[in-house]
């Protein structure tokens, strides 16, 4: 084939710019499980941009010198129950290469008026961290969906680690842990002043936190995990020892902990497979954390790094949702983009490799993510023990036994994952360890 008939082809198979309707970020699948639904609120988002006044300048710290400091600026996205007449909106998002832009669609509506809660209640905070690199559109399927059940979702444009500003890996492991801890701190203060959107809105004394791969490293930590001092002296840490003040045992790591933190999802956490942790720093953890992995993640490492980091975490509770087969992408990305799928010059592959899982559905993980993102949630930060039913499963759900009567009856050795149809239970393993259990 010709060259230029070689392009038409590709340009036929896999467009520059497709209508956001093709991106859709919000499909729920026919076999979702249960609590995958999206709630009865509608959906507001907008854009904030924050300053953290006198930060370490990770990025312009030369070696045996004093730090520089800077204001280190955040673009955080939120979204809100609204009050929404009719649903839907899209996004403008990068590209893994950080220089392609694409629309993608979703429920969300731009500067809806926010609902306010019944009798002033305010809604409980969860926190969104991203991949390095990655950006505070990456889980949109996820923060969606838990703004329509009653939360305010606050996800992060790490800066020196998006896509469009990727920097060196230093100021992201320095930086991470406290870029979440700001923000919760930020949120806060926007919601006892008392103008803005957000006036009267968050409860911050019920936060959550979602971080996902560099994400989960920083949420571990913001959990209470210290590094180990090997970390804060390998010839990939951030310069002149500047990871040293999230080591376990030292005064600065210790004040890093905010309690207002009560439950932590960790989606392919880094860093337990590069000596990140050990014992003595993980008997530091103070949140119980629920583990999302792929069996196959070859990144974050399954094997030796995030089991053995579930394992080892035993001041905590803690669960461990098994993918099997699953790489690095597994239950975290929104679906690959249309745009996505065609080969890139600039990064020698197709950015659909930085979505998609080569066994498992994404929409199909996605779903699985929201529908125990919202069990835990609920049962940790709105105090809804009923979701606890939706946790206390066996431990292999393909061991599980479905013995439903047509007519609704559930026979006594019925033992089927709780809100999952027959036969859809499939490939995945849902571990719990209670604090002190191995």
């Amino acid at each position: 084939m010709k060259p230029a008939a070689l392009l038409l082809a590709m340009t036929l198979l896999f467009p520059t710019s497709a209508p956001a309707e093709e991106n859709r970020v919000d499909r729920i699948r026919p076999d979702a499980p249960e609590l995958a639904a999206y709630g009865p609120f509608g959906i507001g988002v907008r854009t904030i941009k924050m300053s953290h006044a006198d930060q370490a300048d990770v990025l312009n710290a030369p070696a045996g010198s004093d730090v520089p400091r800077y204001d280190r600026p955040l673009t955080v996205e939120v979204w809100y129950p609204a009050k929404v007449e009719q649903p839907g909106g899209t996004y403008r998002v990068f590209l893994r290469d950080g220089k392609t832009e694409v629309s993608i669609a979703g429920r969300a509506v731009r500067d809806a008026e926010p609902a306010k809660g019944a009798s002033g209640e305010r809604y409980p905070l969860i926190i969104v961290s991203h991949g390095y690199p990655g950006n505070r559109y990456l889980l949109t399927p996820l923060a969606e969906n838990l703004a329509s059940k009653g939360y305010i979702v606050a996800s992060i444009d790490h800066t020196d680690s998006t896509y469009n500003d990727r920097a060196a890996f230093g100021s992201t492991l320095v930086n991470r842990p406290i870029d979440q801890q700001f923000v919760l701190s930020e949120m806060a203060r926007l919601s006892d002043a008392q103008d803005g959107f957000l006036s009267g809105l968050v409860n911050t004394d019920q936060a959550g936190l979602i971080g996902y791969s560099m994400g989960g490293y920083g949420a571990m930590i913001s959990a209470g995990a210290g590094v180990t001092e090997a970390a804060t002296k390998a010839e990939w840490s951030a310069p002149n020892g500047l990871l040293a003040q999230h080591q376990a045992g030292t005064k600065p790591h210790a004040d890093l902990f905010d309690p207002r933190l009560k439950a932590v999802i960790a989606i392919a956490p880094w860093g337990m497979q590069r000596g990140m942790w050990d014992d003595a720093g993980l008997r530091e953890l103070k949140v119980p954390v629920f583990f999302m992995a792929g069996s196959a993640d070859d990144v974050s490492d399954y094997g030796k790094g995030i089991r053995p980091l579930f394992e080892g975490a035993k001041p905590i509770e803690r669960y461990l949702l098994t993918f099997e087969n699953a790489k690095h992408n597994a239950a975290a990305p929104m679906p690959a983009p249309v745009e996505s799928w065609a080969f890139n010059q600039d990064l020698g592959f197709a950015p659909f490799e930085h979505y998609a899982d080569p066994v498992w559905d994404t929409v199909r993980m996605n779903n699985i993510t929201q529908h125990f993102a919202t069990a835990w949630f609920d049962l940790k930060l709105k105090g809804d023990t009923g979701k606890t039913r939706y946790l206390d499963l066996v431990e292999d759900a393909a061991s599980g036994v479905y013995a439903i009567d047509k007519d609704g009856t559930v026979k006594p050795e019925h033992s089927y994952w709780r809100g999952f149809k027959n036969r859809t239970a499939e490939g995945l393993r849902l571990e719990h360890r209670l604090p002190d259990e191995r």
